[in-house]
């Protein structure tokens, strides 16, 4: 009888290669590119209560030309308001067993130490998070945190939304009305993403048309993002365009075809409202293609450069202005944002950090052989000038 590798399997070896393979995107184009070219990272204005500055919104009204011997115009003054935003409190936390940390620790028994993996890939995880944060949903006015919008109706665990984008298999959420849960829809795992617009959860919620998914606890309490700043109506740091006119951004929601003349007149309409021009326009991937296809039909030169900062992009040209038009898979679909990059504000205390009080950064799990740690950081993302930039909300996608 011949030998065949089913009677010598006992003494077959498994060989694995060395490197685990990441699946998952990484990129934080948005939020990379306002750290870089912002007004700045506030550490000194933040602390107690609120970060508050004054908004110049309007001018002196005393001037006047008159003919002789007639009276002046009464003296005026600057119109100031003041502008108020708290910080939002962020947290990434891991838990590791005894076992694990001594077990599968060097290059014998794992690929990777399992500690510096756990620990690594918590933080790159809060820091690509973070680039979604730097959007938001695009019902942002309504509250942040907002993940996902439930489309259809639906009493079973196969859930309807507009876009599954942010979701993730694992991740555990709550389906909330105005952000109260709605029944059975408190903390319940996602099982599965099925389509682009459909996942699967644990247990069945109650959910109805218009209803929010979010981290279960998230709702309305991460930093603002540019769905929110970039807008024409609805309260952001503490002011309200409906009464002080001039903290809008220009929004443009009734162009549909891409053209080189519904993006200068976006540009346009910044620079009437406040004298400020974009710096860079983001777009969502569909955007980005419909650009390009334009440029392409116009025989443009439309090869991707390098801009400072390090971003690389179409461009467009406004003037003598040369701005990267950058695609990023966090812009939602059929967005084109058009942002002053200096007015944009991040307050922070510090960057995401381990607590480390006690002395350790890991701290033992009370009655276990197990060890947690916390990562965290307190920040938000704010503007300002809410007038410096605009977006595009409808175009359609190539």
């Amino acid at each position: 009888m011949s030998a065949t590798l089913t009677t010598v399997n006992a003494i077959l070896k498994e060989i694995y290669e060395g490197n685990i393979n990441d699946q998952l995107n990484n990129e934080r184009v948005t939020i990379k590119r306002i750290e870089r070219t912002s007004e700045g990272t506030g550490t000194d204005a933040v602390g107690g209560k609120y970060v508050t500055f004054p908004v110049r919104t309007s001018r002196n009204a005393g001037i006047s030309y008159r003919a002789e011997n007639v009276q002046l115009a009464p003296a005026g003054r600057q119109g100031l308001k003041a502008a108020q935003e708290s910080l939002k409190y962020g947290y990434g936390r891991v838990r590791l067993t005894g076992q694990l940390i001594a077990l599968a620790e060097t290059n014998r028994q794992a690929f990777t130490s399992s500690m510096d993996l756990e620990m690594d890939g918590l933080k790159d995880d809060l820091l690509r998070d973070e680039n979604r944060i730097a959007y938001g949903h695009i019902d942002a006015a309504v509250a942040s945190g907002i993940k996902a919008k439930v489309t259809a109706a639906s009493a079973g665990t196969t859930i309807t939304v507009d876009s599954t984008n942010h979701l993730d298999e694992g991740m555990v959420i709550d389906v909330s009305n105005a952000g109260t849960p709605v029944a059975g829809g408190t903390a319940i795992t996602i099982t599965g993403i099925l389509t682009a617009t459909t996942f699967t959860v644990s247990s069945a919620p109650t959910a109805a048309i218009g209803n929010y998914v979010s981290r279960t606890g998230d709702y309305n309490q991460e930093p603002h993002g540019l769905n929110k700043i970039v807008d024409s109506t609805g309260i952001l740091h503490g002011l309200d365009p409906a009464t002080t006119p001039k903290w809008a951004s220009f929004e443009d929601s009734t162009t549909t075809s891409l053209t080189e003349l519904a993006m200068i007149k976006n540009m346009d309409e910044v620079k009437r409202n406040g004298g400020s021009i974009p710096t860079a326009i983001f777009m969502s991937l569909g955007v980005r293609r419909a650009y390009w296809n334009l440029m392409t039909s116009l025989r443009r030169f439309n090869e991707p450069k390098t801009f400072a900062g390090g971003l690389t992009g179409l461009s467009f040209m406004y003037g003598e202005a040369d701005l990267p038009v950058v695609a990023d898979v966090d812009t939602p679909d059929k967005h084109a944002f058009f942002i002053c990059e200096k007015e944009i504000k991040i307050w922070r205390d510090k960057e995401w950090y381990w607590e480390d009080r006690s002395g350790s950064v890991l701290q033992w799990v009370t009655d276990y052989d197990a060890f947690e740690a916390l990562m965290k950081k307190y920040w938000q993302l704010g503007t300002h000038k809410r007038n410096a930039h605009g977006k595009m909300t409808n175009i359609t996608e190539v």
